[in-house]
């Protein structure tokens, strides 16, 4: 059977979270979530979270680029670049703004069913992750971050409100964003704590927020197909494409290592329902003890994954002993790879890094696959006729796709593709607007300023030119 490129029923749509992109941060009920605590900053300068907001310090998330205010205009612009599908994010302090209420605010589900009605206007399927960085900061405060076994009773009532106030409009749910980059240093933030870096038993603590997280899933996905059978969940796994710096073999083992801890932990788990064998050792090498209650076992067999998805911008290098330049990634690192080039913001530019993680993740999973997040973050000019020429960003996703389609050649089951930021929006590694993502151009800055105009960049038209033709068209015509 000869295979010649996607589907016709092929997801093109594109991804946002609500902490980068709605802003309305203490508007219509919702409390302040982690992310509304957290700094500007900029490649040189880290973003910190400040337990108490400071007086004359910039929190970018809070007004976002108010998407809160601008759905409507947003969505009527996916519309017309013919996005079939749009991933975005519910805000669980929006809907619960400590965490701990025992009746939903109202204000705040109802934005979500008058974003999921201009959806359903023009056709475009909504795909609904559940967690994205989004803890409310109340529970940060009261209980730490998902270290605490006690988040997930708390996160229950939430998932099973969103569950049931959408059981008509959604079908596509993802879990909790990216959840293996708890197996990175800087995985305190994502665990909805503050930054664990210097805590005791840091690497320890990490682990077991995943396990938390990954027990909340297992209940979640139980819990959704006993509501509607029509639901499908996937998981969400930030991958780390990571290739053997020489060919020497402990080089080479590595990279399976690297593969292994920071992609298949949380991926097993969420796809065959128990962790690999693996995991046991690595864990006992490093000593770390993560509380598994009797009951997780089953649980975690009970509630596996109906689809996979991840997130994929760059790759890097890995050695035995990891001496060279090194480079940074979405968050990860390594070392340089000198047959790659780097963007403005240091991280290598990949795109056949895209086939290999594909062809590696249907080898070991088998699963309908979604790539929903991937895009070049670069610096956008507005010329003085108002046009934004972002040749390189249509050159970086055009190559990607390329990839994607020789990987459904591969015998890959790939169903979907959400460019990540497919309107500019706040970036999470650094806190600027500078970095661009979108086809979208948002009149906002890292000073504070800007109107929130909304403004097509050249790659808006080639995006839809190549939903338009289902990824046949690539070529930049103005090249």
């Amino acid at each position: 059977m000869t295979i010649k490129g996607f589907p016709n029923n092929f997801l093109w749509g594109g991804a946002t979270a609500a902490n980068q992109l709605e802003g309305g941060w203490n508007l219509g009920g919702k409390g302040p979530s982690i992310a509304d605590m957290f700094t500007g900053g900029n490649k040189d300068r880290a973003r910190r979270i400040t337990p108490e907001l400071e007086a004359d310090t910039f929190y970018p998330n809070h007004e976002a680029v108010d998407f809160y205010h601008h759905y409507k205009e947003d969505i009527r612009l996916f519309a017309e670049m013919g996005f079939k599908a749009y991933r975005f994010s519910i805000a669980w302090s929006r809907i619960f703004p400590t965490g701990e209420e025992t009746e939903p605010n109202r204000e705040g589900l109802e934005f979500y069913h008058n974003v999921l009605d201009e959806l359903e206007k023009y056709g475009i399927e909504p795909i609904v992750t559940m967690s994205h960085y989004e803890n409310p900061f109340q529970l940060t405060k009261t209980y730490g971050g998902w270290d605490n076994r006690k988040l997930i009773d708390i996160f229950m009532p939430y998932a099973e409100c969103i569950l049931r106030e959408y059981q008509d409009r959604v079908t596509y749910w993802i879990l909790f964003n990216e959840i293996n980059l708890l197996t990175q240093p800087m995985g305190g933030y994502f665990a909805g704590g503050m930054i664990l870096e210097g805590v005791e038993n840091e690497e320890e603590r990490r682990y077991q927020a995943m396990h938390n997280q990954l027990v909340a899933s297992a209940k979640t996905v139980k819990l959704g197909k006993s509501i509607s059978e029509s639901f499908q969940f996937g998981c969400m796994i930030a991958y780390v494409g990571a290739y053997a710096l020489t060919c020497k073999p402990e080089d080479v083992r590595a990279q399976q290592r690297t593969d292994q801890i920071h992609n298949c932990i949380a991926g097993d788990v969420h796809v065959r329902g128990q962790y690999p064998a693996f995991a046991h050792r690595f864990f006992a090498e490093k000593n770390i003890d993560i509380n598994m209650q009797p009951e997780d076992e089953q649980i975690l067999q009970d509630g596996v994954v109906d689809y996979y998805t991840f997130s994929y911008y760059t790759t890097n290098c890995v050695a035995e002993n990891p001496e060279g330049a090194k480079v940074s990634g979405n968050g990860s690192g390594g070392l340089m790879n000198p047959y790659l080039k780097n963007s403005d913001w240091g991280w290598p530019i990949d795109p056949e890094g895209i086939r290999w993680a594909l062809n590696n993740i249907h080898d070991r999973y088998q699963l309908p696959t979604m790539i929903v997040e991937n895009g070049l973050g670069a610096v956008d000019v507005v010329e003085e006729d108002g046009s934004i020429n972002d040749d390189y960003r249509i050159a970086y996703l055009g190559a990607h796709i390329e990839q994607m389609k020789e990987a459904v050649k591969d015998g890959v089951n790939l169903i979907g593709y959400m460019p990540w930021g497919c309107i500019d929006l706040v970036s999470a590694s650094t806190g600027e607007m500078k970095k661009r993502y979108g086809f979208i151009y948002v009149d906002k800055h890292d000073d504070g300023s800007g109107d929130f105009g909304r403004k097509k960049k050249k790659s808006f038209e080639w995006y839809k030119k190549v939903i338009a033709s289902n990824g046949e068209l690539l070529e930049n015509e103005a090249q």
